[in-house]
């Protein structure tokens, strides 16, 4: 009976770490994916920024408009880089998933211009979901934020 508790317990503890690096790995995939993102956007690339995206991805901006598919979402951010937007960071508040989809969220932050034109600091929150690709990457099957 002894021997059959002990095995249990190491079964457990090998168990328990493929789970927590596991999500480690999700992170560490996901703080990828955003500095590849920022990276795109601060260089005002917006093909590049859209590439991002599956062809079938969905943005849902705070105007509630629904934007879909890479020329839409190509559109979508020129027109932040026609504005001036600039500086976007995204910074990971949590990531979960599995080997296929992986969620995340992020607080959001980018450099912008009033109404008046005056320099303003734009930011929220944004929720990610992302499909894992064949070579490991992660593109967007849908983003949304405030």
């Amino acid at each position: 009976m002894r021997l059959a508790q002990v095995f249990v317990l190491v079964l457990c503890v090998l168990m328990a770490n493929p789970i927590g690096s596991h999500a480690a790995d999700l992170k560490s995939d996901v703080a990828a994916a955003y500095e590849a993102f920022n990276a795109a956007f601060n260089k005002g690339d917006a093909k590049a920024v859209a590439s991002a995206y599956l062809p079938s991805a969905k943005i849902l901006p705070p105007t509630h408009a629904v934007v879909s598919g890479p020329a839409e979402i190509e559109k979508f951010f020129a027109g932040f880089f026609a504005n001036g937007v600039t500086n976007h960071t995204l910074d990971i508040i949590d990531a979960g998933g599995d080997d296929k989809i992986v969620y995340a969220t992020a607080n959001w932050s980018a450099k912008g211009k009033g109404a008046d034109g005056a320099p303003q600091t734009l930011g929220g929150i944004a929720t990610h979901v992302f499909e894992r690709q064949a070579d490991g990457s992660l593109k967007l099957r849908l983003h949304t934020f405030n």
